[in-house]
């Protein structure tokens, strides 16, 4: 039976080696679709019945085999030789040769080669064309069925899937079982009969270990404490709890008490006001008489009036009027319980910066300047910081050395000095003096010879003609130029108006300040903002970005502001006022435009004696480079206020 069985085999491997070749050794190749064993052209076509190979004549192929074995099988059926020679048959009929002879060999050797193995006689097999794109596009089109075909690299063929196979895919793509009739949850079958027990499934006593604790439990406890400490395990954190509520609820329906109040109904109409009253409720002739006669606060609102029909009735004078009162007194009166709000009025206070993060800033008299017999009206300091000048009503003008005090120059006029000011080109040490209806270019002599004399040569100009005697006024305390900007301010008696100097066809801009009338104004160095003092004491502060109103009013002096004065490096501004005193102030201006400018107060000085025909502090001026305020008093001093 052994030996019969290993010569069906060796038939079946001649079978294999035939249907790789033809008789002149070429390979043959298949039509695209999935190999089954081929036939070589010298034999003759098989056919499967009832489980046997036979031929084209009815004789089983393996008939010459079984005959030759006969005599030492005679002790077996012929039916036994017969089914096992179908099982055979059946299995190689099923099984699909592989057309790459190589073994397990990668088949990426193969890539660059024009073949993709060796047959049985040992000559290539050489690979398929492979279709272009264009090719298989075309093909895709004219195939619905195309989609299941795929192509295997190993036996270089195109296999179309059969409906079983395509099914098998799509179970194991959903991640289920490839055979529908698998069943993952099968039903629980319970080996162990409960029924009647009598022995229990273990008499075997308690161990030690069940009552002692555990030293690896212990170990593997302190290996967790360990990495939580050092924040190797982290746990989650709780999720807090929005606080979170609906903007627009009615918050009566929280409170148990009624918090609104509903307005009070209408009286219903009663017999009078019908179209068709009883003759009891129309009021006689005499009667309208006296209604005529009586106040309009006691005269009825309605007179009843007798109609026939509904149609004979005509439109309500009063309805349209009675009817704006109605929505009146439901606008205008509100039946709503107010709530009454305890607030600390410190918390309404703005939390502004301490005084001593806001340093340096002025606030002790350092030094006072002593000479003029008269009233000090006005002072001016050069670029530089070395001198400052300084006018007074007896007529003189001086310049005074800052550090040390000491009057370098005197000149004198026939008139009450009204402004002096400095030229604020350092080279060219020039003092300009108004009084009257006269404006005077002074030589300091201040500087080295050549600046001298190109002093002497800018100072050469020839008679000039005589300004009138509003000129002096308005160059001294109403106007004022912004160089970084290229804006002119021009202060009338209540407003400031903005002229921009670059597009003259613009309109001017006006600043309404709301006081009685500016005594002074004071540009910041950025140019955006601007401060206005006023005869009533009151000082503004505008954002010429932000509006044309004041940002912010400040009310400090009881009397008449005198001038304002801004930094120009430090941010600091500070006002001197008729009640001989002083104001220093923090203004903070911020590049962000979402940010306010921070004004915060500082420091009130005092030191100038009031005078019996009033005057106070009449002029106040900051030092150039350093927090130094100069101040010019009614008392004929002059004072510098250091930090």
């Amino acid at each position: 039976m052994g030996e019969r069985k290993r010569k069906s085999v060796s038939v079946k491997s001649q079978k294999d080696s035939d249907s790789l070749s033809n008789d002149d050794g070429s390979p043959e190749y298949g039509d695209g679709k999935r190999r089954r064993k081929s036939v070589s052209h010298k034999q003759k076509p098989v056919v499967k019945e009832e489980g046997l190979l036979l031929d084209s004549n009815g004789k089983s192929l393996l008939e010459d085999e079984v005959d030759g074995h006969e005599g030492s099988d005679g002790e077996e059926d012929g039916s036994d030789e017969q089914g096992e020679a179908a099982e055979e048959s059946d299995s190689s009929e099923d099984e699909v040769a592989p057309r790459n002879t190589v073994g397990d060999v990668p088949s990426k050797w193969y890539e660059d080669e024009k073949h993709i193995g060796y047959d049985i006689t040992g000559k290539m097999i050489i690979k398929k064309q492979r279709q272009d794109i264009l090719s298989s596009f075309l093909d895709t089109m004219d195939d619905s069925q195309n989609w299941s075909k795929i192509f295997d690299e190993y036996n270089d063929e195109q296999v179309e899937l059969t409906k079983e196979e395509r099914k098998l895919i799509r179970r194991l793509l959903k991640r289920k079982a490839p055979h529908a009739d698998f069943d993952p949850y099968p039903a629980y079958v319970d080996w162990f009969k409960w029924a009647d027990p009598i022995h229990p499934l273990s008499s075997a006593p308690e161990t030690k270990r069940r009552f002692i604790p555990s030293k690896w439990e212990a170990k593997k406890v302190v290996k967790y404490v360990r990495a939580i400490r050092k924040g190797l395990i982290k746990f989650d954190k709780p999720e807090e709890e929005l606080n979170v509520y609906l903007l627009w609820s009615d918050d009566s329906k929280k409170n148990k008490h009624l918090t609104y109040i509903p307005p009070p109904k209408l009286k219903l109409p009663g017999h009078e006001e019908s179209y068709n009253p009883s003759l009891e409720y129309i009021p006689t002739e005499e009667e309208k008489a006296s209604y005529e006669l009586m106040f309009e606060e006691d005269r009825p609102k309605f007179i009843p009036t007798r109609f026939t029909s509904l149609r004979s009735i005509p439109a309500y004078e009063n309805a349209l009027k009675e009817s704006f009162d109605r929505c009146l007194d439901l606008y205008l009166c509100p039946r709503v319980r107010k709530k009454r709000i305890n607030i600390d009025p410190e918390s309404l206070k703005p939390k502004l910066p301490s005084r001593k993060d806001l340093r340096p800033y002025p606030n002790s008299c350092y030094l006072e300047y002593k000479g003029h017999t008269g009233t000090v009206t006005t002072i001016s300091t050069d670029c530089s910081g070395q001198w400052i000048a300084s006018g007074s009503s007896d007529g003189s003008v001086r310049i005074w050395e800052v550090e040390t005090g000491r009057c370098l120059h005197i000149w004198q006029f026939d008139e009450a000095i009204k402004c002096v000011a400095w030229n604020p080109l350092p080279d060219f040490s020039i003092l300009a003096v108004a009084m009257g209806p006269d404006l005077v270019i002074l030589n300091t002599e201040l500087g080295t010879d050549e600046e001298q004399q190109k002093i002497k040569e800018l100072l050469h100009l020839g008679n000039l003609p005589e300004p009138k005697a509003s000129v002096a006024a308005i160059a001294s305390d109403g106007i004022g130029r912004n160089s970084s900007r290229s804006y002119l301010f021009i202060a009338t008696r209540k407003k400031v108006r903005v002229f921009n100097l670059l597009k003259a066809e613009e309109r001017a801009k006006k600043l309404e300040t709301g006081m009685r009338e500016i005594s002074s104004m004071a540009i910041h160095p950025g140019g955006d903002n601007l401060i206005v003092g006023s005869k009533e004491g009151k000082m503004c502060w505008f954002d010429m970005d932000l509006s044309s109103k004041p940002y912010k009013t400040l009310k400090n002096h009881p009397k008449d502001i005198t001038n304002v004065a801004f930094h120009r490096w430090y941010p600091l501004f500070a006002s001197s006022s008729e009640d001989s005193t002083g104001y220093v102030f923090h203004g903070k201006v911020y590049n962000d435009l979402n940010e306010n400018p921070l004004i915060v107060p500082l420091e009130i000085l005092r030191g100038h004696s009031t005078c019996s025909n009033g005057g106070g502090v009449l002029d106040c001026k900051f030092h150039p480079t350093q927090p130094w305020l100069f101040t010019a008093g009614a008392d004929s001093v002059i004072k510098l206020y250091c930090h």
